[in-house]
């Protein structure tokens, strides 16, 4: 039990760590050092980090949470490499600093991401009706 207790711990540890990263990147995002190419990718990832929405279903078995266990780390380091090493060092402090305060919660930008997501899913249903039915 005492391997698990440090595996769990381990795991909680690493969760944390991706949650300041995204957070790091949101920054960067906002950052006018930052070049448009790198903050369109950052702020791709972000939003995909932090939507409710999958590209894999979490309920399919395994493969639902591959894209939680590889897609978000590895747009997350890839984002990072993009990002000037200064950018980075002055975005992770305050990202520390907002979340020492505690969970922040942005409810605009949680509107905008589910119209976001909202419009996306009318456009392919209305995309694959039309191509359905000519």
């Amino acid at each position: 039990m005492n391997k698990e207790s440090a595996v769990l711990q381990q795991i909680k540890s690493k969760a944390r760590l991706l949650k300041r990263e995204a957070f790091v990147l949101y920054f960067a995002y906002k950052d006018q050092r930052v070049a448009w190419y790198a903050k369109l990718f950052a702020i791709c990832v972000v939003a995909y980090a932090f939507s409710p929405i999958d590209l894999i279903p979490d309920f399919i078995p395994v493969l639902g949470y591959l894209d939680d266990i590889i897609l978000v780390p590895l747009g997350v380091w890839i984002a990072l490499k993009l990002i000037p090493d200064e950018v980075v060092m002055d975005c992770r402090a305050k990202a520390e600093e907002l979340l020492s305060k505690g969970k922040p919660k942005n409810w605009f930008m949680g509107t905008l991401f589910i119209c976001v997501w909202v419009a996306f899913g009318i456009w392919i249903t209305w995309y694959l009706y039309n191509l359905l039915l000519s």
